[in-house]
C-alpha cells in the first residue's frame, strides 16, 4: 500500500457511517432547524402568543407526519423523546416490573441490553435467545421460549446495527400475544431505512431514533405505544397544561410522557425528514438496497475479508460488518480515514451482545452502513481502498 502523507489525504468524506448518524442531513431539515431556532424559538403549548402557537404547530405538524409514516391511526400515541435510548428505557421500564419474564434476541444494542440488566437486578427474570451465525432470530426458538413459562414481554430489535439482519418481529409478535406477552421492539434501525407499518406489524411499543435512517438531527427520537396500553412514565414535571388539576402527571397522551421543554428544533428537523421521507421514501431505500447490495457483494470478492450477516440477497438493514486477515478493524478504520477519506466504525457498536453471537467480541467489527446520500461511486472508492491495503 502507498504511504501516504497525511496532509496528501483526501478532502471529500466519503460517509459511510449511517448505522450510527446519517450525514448529511437533507437541506431541508437544516433549514427546518434553523427556521425553528430563529423564527419560532418561543416553548410550543407554553403561551397563547403567536411565536408559541407557532411553535406548538411545528411540534404537531412532526407528530402527525410520523404517525402518517408509520400507519399510526391516532397521533396522541407517538411520543418525542432525546433519542432511541431513552424511548428504549421508557419502553423497557414502563412497562416491565420486578417478578415479570422478558424473552429477548442475543442481538441486542445497549439500549435494551443495560435497562434490562437493571430491571434483572430489580427481580426481572431476562431469557435470551440466540440467533444464528447470520444474526437472525427464530420464531421458533423464541416460542419455545415463551411457551417455557409466563412471560411479560418479548423483546427484540427490528433490524441488526452490526449486521443489518432483519428479524421476524410480525412473527414474534404473534408469537408473543398468542401467549399474553407484549411485543416491544427497539426500531432504531428501522426508522427510515425499512417501509414500517406498525400497526400491520401489530406490536405493543416501538422505539425509533430520528437521526439515523429517519435523517433528522441528533438529541431526538420517538417512541410509539399502543392504544390502551400504558406506561409508567421516566421523567414527571411541566407540560404546558393541567398544572392547576393535580400534582400528579396528567394521564392524557402525548402529554404524560413528555414532560419538560421540548426540543423543538430537533423535532422539527425530524418533522421535516420524515415529510421528506413521506414523498421519497421508496425510492431512497431503493437506492440504498442497490448500493448496499453492491458493496456487500463486491466484499465478498476482496481476498481476506470476512462479511458477517445474510447473504446480498436477502431482506437487510443497509449495514455490513466485516473483520480482515491480517489487520485489526480499528487500523483498518484508521486508514481508510486517514489515507481514503472513508470515514467507517470499528468496534463493538454498542452492542457486545451481537458481538458475543458472532464471535467477534474480542476484535469487534468494521462496520460499513449505507445511506441517503451514497453514491456508486463512493462504493467503488471503499472497495478500491480496502483492495489497495489488503494486497
Amino acid at each position: 500500500m502507498p504511504d501516504r502523507e497525511a496532509a496528501d489525504a483526501p478532502q471529500r468524506c466519503v460517509y459511510f457511517d449511517h448505522g450510527a448518524t446519517s450525514w448529511p442531513k437533507p437541506l431541508e431539515v437544516l433549514e427546518a432547524v434553523r427556521a425553528a431556532m430563529e423564527e419560532h424559538g418561543a416553548n410550543p403549548g407554553r403561551g397563547a402568543y403567536r411565536m408559541a402557537l407557532a411553535a406548538s404547530r411545528l411540534v404537531f405538524d412532526a407528530r402527525r407526519a410520523l404517525a402518517d409514516l408509520f400507519r399510526v391511526p391516532d397521533a396522541r400515541d407517538v411520543f418525542f423523546a432525546s433519542g432511541c435510548t431513552e424511548a428504549c428505557n421508557l419502553m423497557l421500564k414502563g412497562l416491565i416490573s420486578p417478578g415479570d419474564r422478558v424473552v429477548v434476541s442475543s442481538m441486542e444494542h445497549n439500549a435494551v441490553s443495560r435497562p434490562l440488566h437493571v430491571l434483572a437486578q430489580q427481580g426481572v427474570e431476562v431469557v435470551v435467545v440466540r440467533a444464528d451465525e447470520t444474526g437472525v432470530v427464530h420464531a421458533h426458538a423464541f416460542e419455545q421460549a415463551v411457551r417455557e413459562a409466563p412471560t411479560r414481554a418479548v423483546v427484540c430489535q427490528h433490524a441488526s446495527n452490526v449486521t443489518g439482519s432483519i428479524q421476524p418481529i410480525a412473527d414474534l409478535a404473534d408469537i408473543a400475544h398468542e401467549s399474553g406477552a407484549l411485543m416491544l421492539v427497539d426500531g432504531a434501525q428501522g426508522g427510515g431505512h425499512l417501509d414500517v407499518d406498525l400497526p400491520a406489524l401489530d406490536v405493543d411499543a416501538y422505539a425509533i431514533s430520528g437521526h439515523k435512517g429517519m435523517l433528522g438531527p441528533q438529541g431526538v427520537g420517538v417512541l410509539y405505544i399502543r392504544p390502551g396500553l400504558e406506561a409508567r412514565e421516566l421523567l414527571e414535571g411541566g407540560t404546558g397544561g393541567g398544572s392547576s388539576e393535580s400534582d400528579e402527571q396528567p394521564g392524557m397522551r402525548p402529554e404524560r410522557y413528555e414532560a419538560g421543554t421540548p426540543n423543538t428544533p430537533g423535532i422539527a428537523g425530524l418533522g421535516a425528514a420524515t415529510r421528506l421521507l413521506l414523498v421519497h421514501g421508496d425510492e431512497w431505500r431503493a437506492t440504498e438496497q442497490r448500493l448496499y447490495r453492491t458493496l456487500k457483494e463486491g466484499l465478498l470478492a476482496v481476498p481476506g475479508v470476512t462479511v458477517y450477516g445474510p447473504a446480498p440477497e436477502e431482506p437487510a438493514a443497509p449495514i455490513v460488518s466485516i473483520t480482515c486477515d491480517g489487520i485489526e478493524p480499528d487500523r483498518l478504520a484508521f486508514l481508510l480515514d486517514r489515507n481514503y477519506g472513508v470515514a467507517v466504525r470499528s468496534g463493538l457498536h454498542c452492542a457486545p451482545w451481537a458481538h458475543r453471537t458472532l464471535g467477534t467480541l474480542e476484535t469487534g467489527t468494521l462496520r460499513l452502513g449505507v445511506g441517503w446520500g451514497d453514491t456508486d461511486e463512493d462504493v467503488a472508492i471503499v472497495l478500491g481502498a480496502l483492495r489497495e491495503i489488503l494486497a
